[in-house]
């Protein structure tokens, strides 16, 4: 607790009734932000401010930020507050420790192993197939995965280099994060190098055009090395048909990749578990614990095997003649040096809630989206993007207000609904009300997407969401 003149002040405490009672956001444009609100001011100093104006400070950066652990938070994958997650945050600070000793954080890095294992193991692999570590996020995770793949077969590209190879192909699917393709342009791969690969309508790689697609990227002379299925797409929740890719990769010999950022959290469940069935047979997984587990980010896995991809061992560090197992210095698997505590909040929180408290979370963020589904189906205000039941926790859908019903089908009709979402969302962040992402997608003009993983939501704050859109939007 801080006390000023003022007397005492707990701003996270007061941030967090906020978003049970208050709004998601007190929106302003970027300009209005930088004029300086109510005494806001970002400018940096030559002399040092009050502690008086420190504290203010602090409790305008909250007020004017997005509280993405509110309930009407429907915007990101990662959403949700959870306290004891919190709290490891603030235990991991306080250390301010390294992850790349043992000396230096001894405690941390068995926690991590303890973690990895755990995760490997609800992964299906036995003790001595994986391995892992914690990265910044999906992207550096699916960076990771490519660099393995590549390293597994031409290691001479680690002292050689891109020039002692041929040129490769790799293959993910045409709804794939984006990340794979940037992955391939950081790492000299070439992004048309990255085969796009077709999904049927739902969403889901069609396995047949992915052979297709090997077959005739050898034609062409290039050489296959590498395959990413999704598990949990970014928009349509879409899980590729994982035992499908895997029996397609052992035929061809190629390394198969699981991006599960987004679904990986399901494998706890045994209520949805089998919609990841065959990602046993991946070489290497993205799991993402602060999307569907709500841990506070970033907490992002790779399981594979890193060390001698990435390794250097440098001498100021990674010592042999250490006092201690040295195998424990798990730095060198990283590509950083300096590497935050990410396993403390996560081990916390799985402490705190068990596996079976993690499987009620994520089945209740399921049971929303089902209730979604369920009123949007029952109304005319509203069209689902897809008639079938969500696999996950993203719900699509477009809404239709009264003066466009009348239009008949057609460019101008999909015109005006293309501007509709946006126009409503904006109106939405400015009243603070509620956030939810749209977008366009396959030739589909925009539509909402909403995103049901924070498991504070409760129905009545679907219901609001729907209320709002409709309310927002009837009289354009």
């Amino acid at each position: 607790m801080l006390r000023t003149s003022n007397g005492p002040r707990i701003f996270v405490l007061g941030w967090t009734l906020s978003m049970i009672c208050g709004l998601v956001l007190d929106f302003h444009h970027p300009h209005q932000l930088k004029a300086g609100l109510e005494g806001l001011n970002m400018e940096l100093p030559d002399q040092p401010e009050t502690l008086e104006q420190i504290l203010v400070d602090c409790r305008d950066t909250l007020k004017y930020g997005v509280r993405t652990g509110h309930p009407r938070f429907f915007n990101q994958l990662s959403s949700g507050l959870d306290v004891v997650g919190l709290a490891g945050e603030w235990l991991t600070s306080t250390a301010n420790s390294n992850m790349f000793t043992y000396e230096v954080s001894p405690v941390f890095v068995l926690m991590e192993e303890v973690l990895l294992k755990k995760m490997q193991n609800i992964v299906g692999w036995l003790e001595d197939e994986g391995d892992g570590i914690f990265c910044p996020g999906g992207t550096i995770s699916n960076l990771y995965s490519i660099l393995l793949a590549r390293y597994h077969f031409y290691p001479e590209v680690k002292t050689r280099g891109m020039g002692a190879l041929p040129q490769l192909a790799l293959f993910t699917s045409e709804h794939s994060h984006y990340s794979l393709k940037k992955s391939a342009a950081v790492l000299g791969l070439g992004t048309d190098n990255m085969v796009m690969v077709k999904c049927d309508e739902r969403g889901k790689m069609i396995s047949a055009e992915l052979e297709a697609a090997i077959v005739s990227t050898k034609k062409k002379g290039l050489v296959p090395i590498y395959v990413n299925a999704t598990a949990g797409t970014t928009v349509y929740g879409a899980f590729d048909p994982l035992n499908d890719i895997a029996d397609i990769c052992h035929r061809h010999s190629l390394w198969m990749h699981v991006d599960a950022a987004w679904g990986g959290g399901l494998l706890i469940s045994d209520r949805h578990r089998m919609k990841l069935q065959g990602i046993e047979r991946a070489w290497s997984v993205t799991w993402n614990p602060h999307k569907m587990m709500g841990v506070p980010l970033q907490c992002s896995a790779i399981l594979g095997l890193l060390k001698e991809c990435n390794e250097l061992g440098a001498e100021y560090l990674f010592q042999k003649d250490k006092h201690y197992d040295v195998s424990y210095d798990t730095g060198d698997k990283s590509i950083q040096c300096g590497r935050h505590v990410d396993a403390f909040k996560f081990w916390l929180m799985w402490k705190a809630k068990g596996s079976e408290g993690f499987e009620a979370q994520i089945n209740k963020c399921l049971e929303n989206a089902e209730y979604l589904y369920d009123q949007l189906q029952r109304r005319t205000d509203f069209k689902l993007v897809f008639d079938s039941k969500p696999e996950h926790c993203t719900v699509c859908f477009w809404y239709t207000p009264p003066s466009l019903r009348c239009l008949p089908a057609g460019p101008e009709k999909e015109a005006k609904l293309h501007q509709l979402a946006p126009w409503i969302k904006a109106r939405m962040m400015e009243k603070g009300s509620a956030m939810v992402g749209y977008q366009p997608l396959g030739g589909k003009v925009n539509f909402f997407r909403c995103v049901l993983s924070n498991p504070a939501t409760q129905q009545e704050d679907i219901d609001f969401l729907l209320d709002q859109i409709v309310q927002l939007g009837q009289y354009l």
